[in-house]
């Protein structure tokens, strides 16, 4: 077997496994989208009924809490940046990064001093090589996420929506995800959470145009706020978490299965160069019999005469 031969048959051996590779990955993705939807969707009702708990209370009362007070001339902003653990994803963690810088930008031009967040060691890798502040970050369940993940991211949050600017807090907090809108279509997305917009809430309630009902809060509509907006904050991230793991197993599936095609396609193509090589060599082989008959008959006619 020619040099040339063997390099194409361990070229296709070598794509043929990793085929099979991407195969299992994109069927491991696809199981996994499946069952993160499901729990997109069980999220969604919680949140809804929770979203109007805090608009009802909000409304209801003359309360002025700070998770709810638009501040006169903010200064500082936190952004939660949500990108994945692991690559393989297209441009699933670049894209989010690229929101969050657009955001940070836009920040900044307010005249707003911006610290960030970041929840996966896609992002974190990113700030790190570039040596840029990171005020904290989590990872190692971006694939999936439990409740107690976003309890844990939304901590820190709050406590520095709770402080005065002046001790290090911040007056916003942004949050920066992918969501989830089909197999095909996964969109990064900026959503502020705090201050908390009480037109945007009855709209996602689904209140609008509803006439919310008078209450009487006990001990006070302050406590009340103080138990429910940490809950509304932890939801909200949860179900970020959700969307954006349900997007990067999209984006896995989808990359995954470009990388299968494109390998199958390479397979064919080195297969042909394969087929030409040998075919080649099988003429060489036959040149070189039927030149050695000829030489052969040719001494052969020499010697008899």
């Amino acid at each position: 077997m020619g040099a040339q031969l063997r390099v194409y048959k361990r070229r296709i051996k070598s794509v043929t496994a990793t085929k099979k590779i991407t195969k299992a990955m994109e069927m491991i993705a696809a199981s996994r989208i499946v069952k993160a939807q499901r729990q997109v969707t069980a999220s969604t009702p919680y949140a809804t009924e929770l979203t109007r708990a805090v608009t009802a209370v909000a409304t209801g009362s003359n309360t002025k809490h700070p998770l709810t007070t638009e501040v006169e001339a903010p200064v500082r902003a936190a952004v939660l940046l949500i990108t994945s653990d692991r690559g393989l994803a297209g441009g699933y963690s670049a894209n989010a990064i690229k929101a969050a810088e657009q955001l940070t930008e836009r920040l900044r031009t307010e005249g707003k001093e911006v610290v960030t967040y970041i929840v996966g060691r896609k992002g974190v890798s990113y700030y790190g090589f570039r040596e840029r502040k990171v005020t904290d970050s989590w990872t190692g369940f971006t694939d999936a996420p439990t409740y107690a993940d976003a309890k844990k991211v939304a901590g820190p949050l709050i406590e520095a929506v709770q402080q005065d600017t002046a001790e290090g807090g911040v007056d916003e907090l942004h949050i920066v995800f992918t969501e989830f809108i089909s197999m095909l279509t996964q969109t990064p997305v900026q959503n502020r959470l705090l201050p908390l917009s009480l037109d945007k809430t009855v709209e996602e309630s689904g209140t609008k145009g509803e006439i919310l009902p008078l209450f009487d809060f006990e001990p006070s509509a302050e406590d009340v706020l103080d138990a429910l907006l940490p809950r509304y904050v932890e939801s909200r991230i949860y179900n970020a978490l959700l969307q954006a793991a349900a997007s990067k197993h999209a984006a896995t599936r989808r990359a995954m299965k470009s990388a299968t095609d494109n390998a199958g396609e390479l397979i064919k193509s080195l297969s042909r160069l394969a087929n030409a090589a040998r075919q080649a060599e099988i003429t060489q082989e036959i040149s070189e019999i039927v030149g050695g008959a000829s030489a052969l008959a040719d001494a052969t006619a020499g010697s008899d005469k």
